[in-house]
Formats: structure tokens, C-alpha cells, sequence
């Protein structure tokens, strides 16, 4: 989805960028206030400067999709709220229009991310929170994934420990309202899923296996 003006040769040869009503400076560029219609259809209302969208504004997409929020240069920095066309909806940073710095996300199931964004994905410190269950993931993302330490929070119960690829996998413990805590680990088992046909490239399945050790109460597990 690009915000970009499209550039449709006139009949002179200029390149058209749609139907404009506002300020404009001494070249002749779009400056200051104005609103405007795109080729494409979609419509722009807000701050210009220097022949580019600068400032606060609202940028409406044909689809349905729609942005307020500030730009630099053309591109969408720093605070804005994007909704899009399948109920979902961001809330937060941008850098060069994409989601960077904080922000909240909420997802056409009504899941919602609230933490750190790097170029468009979750990245860094963050919370999903998930709205069939109420169950929540507290932790560190890498590339839109959960990575390394994190706490998975459960109505009665948590597990913390570390992550990877979205899983978890290794030394870790769940802590239950009961005031008890049960030590352990996750290892992975993989097993290799053959496509229908030969010529399908086999997908490996990973299943993570907890491997328990004994319950006690959270008073012994801390001067174990």
C-alpha cells in the first residue's frame, strides 16, 4: 500500500498529480494547507511544504484504509494512527513509513501489541496480549518473533523463561497462583512432514516438550 502521488503524463507531457486546492509558495508548490485528490482516488488533507506532505494530516486510501498523523518529506515520522481496511488499527511511532519507536497495534481479532517497533515489525521489549484467552506474553521480540526471556501469563499460572523462534526452549519454570513453582525445561522435537507429492520440500515440525521436575512451594524454590 504506498501513499506516494501517482504521475500520469498529461496531455502537455507534465506529469498530472491530481486535483489540489490550497497554498502554495512562490514556485508555484504545494505550501501550507491544502487538500487534494490523488489519480489513484485517494485524497490527502493537511500541511504541505515545499511541493511535499509536511506536518499533520490525513491521508485517505480508496480501499478504506485511512492515516492521521504527521509527515516529513512526504513520508510518514513520527506520532500517527493508521487504520486499515480489516479493522486493524496502529497507534504510535513512524520512521519513513514504517512503524518504528512505540506503539500499539490492534489486530482484527482483537489481539493487541503494545511495545517497541523496528522498521515495521515487533522488535524490542513488548506485551501481546491475547483476546480469546486474556493471556498475555511479556517479553523481548526479534524480528517480529518472541526471543529470549519472556513471561507467557496465564489466568492461574506463568511461565517464565526463554524464547525462541516463537517457542519456548530451555531452562525455565512455571509459577502458579497456589504459591507453588514447578522447575524444568523445554527441548524441541523435531519431526520431518513430507509434502502430498514427492516433489514437495519436506517441512520440518517442531514441537517444544516440557520436562518437569518435582513441584515445591515458591518459599523452597528460593533458597534451593
Amino acid at each position: 500500500m504506498s501513499s506516494d502521488e501517482e504521475t500520469i503524463p498529461d496531455d502537455d507531457g507534465l506529469p498530472y498529480l491530481g486535483e489540489y486546492e490550497g497554498e502554495r509558495n512562490e514556485l508555484d508548490e504545494r505550501h501550507g494547507f491544502g487538500r487534494a485528490k490523488l489519480p489513484s482516488g485517494d485524497t490527502y488533507e493537511g500541511n504541505y511544504e515545499n511541493g511535499k506532505r509536511h506536518g499533520h494530516g490525513v491521508y485517505r486510501f480508496k480501499i478504506g484504509a485511512r492515516y492521521t498523523g504527521n509527515y516529513v518529506e512526504g513520508k510518514k515520522n513520527g506520532e500517527g494512527v493508521f487504520l486499515y481496511p480489516d479493522g486493524s488499527k496502529y497507534d504510535g511511532s513512524w520512521i519513513n513509513d514504517l512503524r518504528n519507536g512505540w506503539g500499539t497495534y490492534t489486530y482484527p481479532n482483537g489481539d493487541t501489541y503494545e511495545g517497541e517497533w523496528h522498521q515495521g515489525v515487533r522488535h524490542g521489549q513488548g506485551t501481546y496480549t491475547y483476546n480469546e484467552t486474556g493471556s498475555h506474553y511479556e517479553g523481548t521480540w526479534f524480528h517480529g518473533k518472541m526471543q529470549d526471556e519472556g513471561h507467557l501469563v496465564h489466568s492461574n499460572h506463568r511461565y517464565i523463561g526463554n524464547f525462541e523462534e516463537n517457542r519456548p526452549r530451555g531452562p525455565g519454570k512455571y509459577v502458579f497462583d497456589s504459591a507453588c513453582v514447578q522447575l524444568g525445561k523445554y527441548v524441541w522435537k523435531e519431526e520431518e512432514n513430507q509434502g502430498k507429492h514427492e516433489e514437495d520440500e519436506a517441512e520440518i515440525l517442531v514441537t517444544p516438550m516440557w520436562e518437569g521436575k518435582q513441584i515445591c512451594a515458591i518459599e523452597e524454590e528460593e533458597t534451593a
